[in-house]
């Protein structure tokens, strides 16, 4: 589907890519090597595709200058990200290969992270007459990010995740981009109020089933996923499925399963009860009910958009969100 959607972009895509590419040059040629590497493995990037959608399909089908800009800075930013997460995470492999970190070392991951990070808000700012708005936006986003991943943080070391703690850290952390994303793409063809906020409501809820998915299938077999599965225990997540799974309990021996993920770094042998529970449980079905609340009122949001090609390919996102396998 990606793929169709690329080429109905056409050359809105084409000038996306050589906007993201450019933007990384450097005459350092470590960094320069390192930049073309990440790009090489770019993953789904959604974010800019979603980002175009959103501009064409509340313009008839045009998409401005600064669509590119914003939709560059989209994924510019993603990527900053999680060359970022990849530190604080001390992960070894991202997207099925070796991440900067454990390649370069977590000094240089971040460094390459901002670099990253500075080029997109170049992008942004190269707006003459929205840039100043849409960093707003954005810089909003970057805020979001830290106090979602200082939440988890804090949640892991007390792992007392609440279902509305859950929910504030996979806004922050995931939707608040893609919120980011569609809202800069829809300004950037000035949609009238009553479609950004529609084109608001369609991302937020997105990244919303976006992240539960993602949460869910750490809860798999892991095959195809390109990184291991039970990750989130590791880290001591409390994430979805699990909290799905300890609302059938009583109080005593949900803080007895508490405890147990808390001392996980100590007893690496708990997990396999853990996840047990979650499948005994039903937590993966109660993930999937609140999977495919998020994904209707997304698809719900658009229906104020006027119908075309770009509409028709953003309900399918979120269809594609609700189903993908990695």
């Amino acid at each position: 589907m990606l793929d169709r959607i690329k080429t109905l972009l056409g050359q809105d895509w084409i000038a996306t890519q050589d906007m993201i590419r450019s933007s990384l040059k450097s005459d350092i040629e470590l960094l320069d090597a390192t930049n073309s590497a990440i790009l090489s493995t770019g993953g789904k990037q959604l974010r800019p595709i979603l980002s175009l959608l959103v501009a064409r399909a509340c313009s008839g089908g045009h998409a401005s200058e600064d669509s590119i800009r914003f939709a560059s800075a989209s994924e510019l930013l993603h990527n900053a990200t999680l060359l970022h997460d990849d530190v604080a995470d001390n992960s070894a492999e991202r997207r099925g290969v070796p991440t900067v970190m454990s390649l370069l070392g977590g000094p240089a991951s971040v460094l390459i992270g901002d670099f990253w990070l500075v080029r997109a808000m170049d992008n942004i700012l190269a707006s003459v007459t929205r840039g100043t708005r849409a960093i707003r936006i954005f810089a909003k986003t970057l805020s979001d990010l830290a106090e979602g991943e200082m939440l988890q943080l804090q949640k892991a070391e007390s792992c007392d995740t609440t279902e509305d703690d859950y929910f504030r850290i996979i806004y922050n952390k995931t939707a608040s981009l893609f919120e980011a994303a569609g809202v800069t793409a829809a300004l950037s063809v000035d949609a009238p109020d009553e479609l950004v906020e529609a084109v608001r409501e369609y991302c937020v809820c997105l990244g919303i089933a976006f992240q539960i998915r993602d949460d869910m299938l750490d809860y798999s077999d892991g095959d195809g996923l390109g990184k291991p599965v039970g990750a989130d225990l590791d880290e001591r997540k409390i994430t979805l499925p699990l909290l799905g799974a300890l609302r059938s309990l009583d109080e005593n021996e949900e803080s007895r399963f508490r405890s147990m993920v808390k001392d996980i770094p100590e007893h690496p042998e708990y997990k396999p009860e853990i996840r047990g529970l979650v499948f005994e449980k039903g937590g993966n079905e109660y993930a999937t009910s609140r999977l495919v609340e998020y994904t209707g009122k997304a698809i719900k949001a658009i229906g104020i958009l006027p119908d075309s090609e770009e509409k028709e390919y953003l309900a399918q996102i979120a269809r594609f969100t609700a189903d993908r396998n990695k």
